[in-house]
Order: C-alpha cells, then structure tokens, then sequence
C-alpha cells in the first residue's frame, strides 16, 4: 500500500492500540493534495482510521498531524462529536512521516448527492438540525477549557484573514478582475467588529461530516481550524448549503443539500442564533467573505494550470477564470 510501511506500522499498531489483531488490512479512503486518509482492519474485524501527509515534498505546517490530533483528542469526550484518538506517531523510521491513529465512526460520509440517496427526508432534516447544534457547540467551547488556549490568536481574525488571501489574490492575478477588487475594497469598509472568539473548524461543512441516524456521528478534517471570529464558519456553512439551483449556478457540483429534505438556511440561522445569543444580523458579510476567498482559491488554481505546474490533469480552465467572476458577483450581491 503507497504510503504505508505495513509490517512497521503493524508493529507500532501492536504496541499503541489495545486488543489488535494482526494481520492488518489497509486500504485509502481518500487522497490527493490533502492528508491521506486509510482504513485500518485487523483480524479480528476491528475498523481503524490513520491519517497522514501527502506523499512527496509538502510544507509540514500544511500538514501537521501532531496538531490535528491535539485538536481532535482536545476535544474528545465534549459535545462536538469525534472520533476517539490512539495515538501519534513522531518517528519517521516507522513510516517516513508523522501520522495518527483514531476509531472508525460509524455512518456515511454526506460528501456529495449520491451519499445522501439512502438517507429519508426525515434523517436529512434532523442531521441539519443537528449540524447547526454541533456548531453551536463548538463555538460554547472556551478553548483554554480543553487545552486549546494556545491554537492561535484569537483577536484581529477578520484582518489576518483579509491580509493573507489578498497576498494570495495579487500574487496569483493573471487579467483583470473588476468584482473582485471591488469585493475586497468592500469587505475592508464593512468589516464588522469580532464580538468574541472561539474554536473556528476553518471548513465546516456537510462534507466534512459523517451522518448516521439522523445526526452527526463525526467531524472531520481539521486542517484548517484555528482560534478567531466563529461567524466566519457560519458564513462558509451556509454558502455551501445550497439547493440545487445555486449548485448550477455555482459550480455545478453534486453538492448534498441539493438533493433536497435538508433544513433551510434560514432555519440553520435560527438555529444557530437562538443556541448561541449571537447576532446574525450581518451574516451575509462572512457569506461575501467566504465567496471572495473562494475566488482567490479559483485564481490560484488557475494560474497554476495555466502555466503547467499541475502536470497533465485535464481542466476547463475557461469554467475556472469564469468561476471566479461568478462568485465575486454573487457575493457582491450579498453586500447589497
């Protein structure tokens, strides 16, 4: 199995994870740019989870696992449901790169429409439900209560952000991009006051999530969470909580609340305002935030594929430079 050093990683399994039952099975469950994700399965029909970086050269704070599980084991045993962690693995002798280990949850991956097929209307609407409560419960979580006091800054979330992805922004610019500019020139004027700062998951979303029974069993890929303003999550959940017309408009993605029977965004608001005592009154900006950043990210990608650095992978880069402009508009829109 690529990236797995099997009879090395057995060993280390043998010796961290109690009751294993060599020999053991891997298998990828997903892969890429990102951390790669294996199951595990011994002899005795006990499922595990191991987690690593890409394979190849990669930029080890994009891809620190001693700091994804630090958060994942922080906040085990709290409202936020995760999986239970066995360990970290430092040595590089094991398996060429840090990884970890953690229980296989139970349920379905909501990553796109096909997944939710076989959940009921019913199932849909109380694992929405239950979405927002989950983020409301991150967001209760005072982080130095469970360790993570020193994830991050948690003041000027907003300005670091903006800073950041118009670095991005300018130095992945190829032709001119008139609702962009205007986009950021608006998101500095609008920029609200941070009322607060929280644990922020950084890509929360039905995707990232396991359903099962009506409820979400596990969140996953923390990547990208840090201390800071807890709107901004609110924001990106709702914009990828579309229906099936946004989805065409947007990407035309087989996105899973498009299949309908899933909560409205306002009832996620509600939802989410009434759990929280937060004033979501001026959620559209986190909204026009998240669409701004999503063109930046579009940019990126197409700059790079337009001058060859992603290899032979086929693109319709004229979709992606259009994409750019489409979001742009519709967060400019949001900021009406």
């Amino acid at each position: 199995m690529e990236g797995i050093h099997e009879e090395r990683v057995t060993a280390w399994f043998e010796e961290h994870v109690p009751d294993i039952k060599p020999p053991l099975t891997f298998g990828l469950i997903s892969g890429g740019k990102s951390n790669l994700t294996y199951q595990v399965d011994d002899a005795a029909g006990q499922s595990f989870v191991l987690r690593r970086p890409p394979l190849g050269h990669v930029l080890e704070s994009a891809h620190d696992m001693h700091r994804e599980h630090w958060i994942i084991s922080s906040l085990y045993d709290t409202d936020v449901p995760v999986a239970k962690t066995y360990g970290l693995c430092q040595d590089k002798d094991v398996n060429d790169a840090d990884f970890f280990v953690m229980e296989c949850a139970v349920g379905t991956v909501v990553h796109d429409i096909d997944a939710v097929a076989a959940i009921s209307n019913e199932d849909r609407y109380r694992f929405g439900k239950h979405t927002a409560e989950v983020l409301v419960a991150l967001h209760s979580i005072e982080p130095s209560d469970v360790g993570l006091g020193d994830l991050g800054r948690r003041e000027a979330f907003l300005d670091r952000q903006l800073k950041r992805w118009t670095g991005q922004w300018e130095a992945t610019k190829t032709h001119p991009e008139p609702e962009m500019d205007q986009l950021l020139r608006l998101l500095h004027e609008r920029k609200p006051e941070q009322i607060g700062a929280t644990i922020v998951h950084g890509d929360y979303r039905a995707g990232n999530l396991m359903h099962h029974n009506g409820k979400v069993a596990a969140v996953f890929d923390w990547e990208l969470c840090t201390l800071g303003d807890p709107l901004a999550d609110v924001g990106y959940l709702l914009n990828s909580w579309q229906t099936a017309d946004e989805v065409e408009e947007l990407s035309g993605a087989s996105v899973p609340t498009a299949d309908g029977g899933f909560p409205t965004r306002d009832e996620m608001i509600d939802w989410y305002a009434t759990g929280t005592g937060r004033d979501l009154s001026n959620i559209n900006y986190y909204r026009a935030f998240s669409h701004w950043r999503l063109g930046c990210i579009m940019q990126g990608v197409y700059k790079r594929f337009r001058e060859g650095a992603m290899g032979d992978q086929d693109m319709d880069l004229e979709a992606y430079r259009a994409g750019v402009k489409r979001v742009s508009t519709i967060a400019l829109g949001l900021l009406e």
